[in-house]
């Protein structure tokens, strides 16, 4: 306790840090109080009527809104219209000559891409605000006629995107960083405190088992993040010895290095890829109701075999997918032997490129498998019996990012006491934060 205080103390003393705090929990208190802004037009209590009925795909949806998108609120549609255009432009970017052209132009490449981004966001945007009002906003709940209402509310989630969309660059610049990570961590927290007492109403109901399966339930999901931290942050270390050279007067080189692989390359982007194809069956059953059948309802249901089996095989498929864009051993071998690097044991070249390879498979198939796991534990935990706005605490991309960013931003705190010849936040060792796997690293290296 001792320790944490002295802590806490040296963090309010360093000053750059210390308005750096305070400027992100400004920030992220202007964003949950949007989060509760309806839109205009909208009749509050029609709309509570409605919600109450609840979709556990879209329960999904609403955590990473963190709520708003249930309360139709200004911020409904969060920022995921900005992740989902960083991964059009990241995949471009591997693609296309010219967005390949563009990222090797350093910062000026880095800024066009940027404001394509930017622009791409905007036009994603349009399309799924009138998606949002036309699926979501019952007619009961409607105060303003057709078409008003749908053009004043795609403009006014628009406009909430591109300011959430702010909000996190200003995060990034003047607070202590990963500001769109941290913005849907925000939203993912402030969903916890109505899980847990959803859960414990449930538990000490005649019916529902008294307090010692709810204090199991909690055992258990300190295990499952723990196996959560352990995922993120695994690494395979493959040694590099560097050649002896003579530099004028001095000798350098003859030192060994690592390159640190990780099990997760790819981060949360598999479970993201495969949660936006699950959403279709859901969304065709809506617009094409002649197509519905029992495959396509039990498709729609995040709990059901079908779903999670099929869930499991697309984030295995998806998680080699991207560790292949993201992970380039040829790559990694030239710029080894350009540097006089070589693998002990291992012939520079072609043979060095299919080790590596061969390294990153053999890792990467346990990753998925450990990443399908992770994600299929809401849908495992539902069926025990943990209420559903609970059990969405027990894994899949919500887990990932609350742990993958509290280590992200505790780094960037440790590295400010670092800095100035503070201790550290722990006794031993150092907060070790992802180089991969942010959903904001769609941008950085791989949120």
């Amino acid at each position: 306790m001792k320790k944490l205080i002295t802590t806490l103390t040296n963090i309010w003393k360093i000053e750059e840090l210390r308005n750096r705090i305070i400027t992100t929990l400004l920030l992220l208190l202007i964003y949950r109080i949007g989060c509760h802004v309806v839109l205009p037009g909208v009749n509050p209590d029609a709309l509570a009527a409605k919600s109450s009925e609840g979709n556990s795909i879209l329960d999904l949806i609403n955590m990473f809104a963190g709520g708003s998108f249930s309360r139709s609120a200004i911020f409904a549609l969060g920022v995921m219209p900005y992740i989902s255009a960083s991964i059009v432009v990241q995949l471009l970017g591997i693609a296309v000559p010219a967005f390949q052209k563009m990222q090797k132009e350093g910062e000026s490449g880095r800024k066009k891409m940027t404001q394509i981004t930017r622009y791409l966001t905007l036009a994603i945007t349009l399309v799924q605000a009138v998606a949002y009002v036309k699926t979501q906003v019952p007619a009961e709940a409607k105060t303003l006629a057709e078409p008003m209402f749908t053009i004043l509310s795609a403009i006014v989630l628009t406009a909430g995107t591109l300011f959430v969309m702010w909000l996190g660059e200003k995060i990034t610049d003047k607070g202590i960083g990963n500001g769109i990570s941290l913005i849907i961590m925000a939203g993912i927290i402030a969903q916890l405190p109505a899980g847990i007492v959803a859960e414990w109403g449930s538990r000490m109901s005649p019916s529902g088992g008294g307090p010692i399966p709810l204090l199991l339930e909690f055992v258990a999901l300190f295990f499952v993040v723990i196996f959560a931290i352990l995922v993120v942050q695994g690494i395979r270390k493959v040694p590099v010895q560097y050649a002896k050279k003579i530099v004028g007067n001095k000798q350098v080189g003859g030192v060994r290095q690592y390159i640190p692989l990780k099990v997760n390359a790819a981060g949360v982007m598999p479970i993201i890829f495969a949660q936006a194809i699950m959403f279709l069956p859901m969304a065709l059953s809506q617009f094409f109701p002649n197509l519905q059948s029992e495959f396509l309802t039990s498709l729609s249901n995040y709990t059901s075999v079908a779903y999670n089996v099929t869930f499991a095989v697309l984030i295995i498929a998806f998680t080699f997918f991207y560790t292949a864009i993201m992970v380039n051993p040829q790559q990694m071998s030239e710029d080894m032997k350009k540097n006089g690097g070589f693998i002990p044991g291992i012939k520079p070249g072609y043979d060095t490129n299919l080790f590596i390879d061969n390294v990153i498979s053999r890792i990467t198939f346990p990753g998925a498998i450990f990443i399908a796991i992770i994600a299929i534990m809401p849908a495992l935990a539902s069926k025990l019996g943990v209420n559903n706005q609970f059990a969405h605490f027990y894994g899949g991309t919500s887990l990932l990012i609350l742990v993958g960013v509290v280590l992200d931003t505790l780094q960037q705190i440790e590295s400010h006491l670092l800095m100035r010849h503070y201790d550290g936040l722990m006794k031993t060792g150092r907060v070790k934060g992802r180089s991969t796997a942010t959903v904001e690293g769609i941008d950085q290296s791989a949120i």
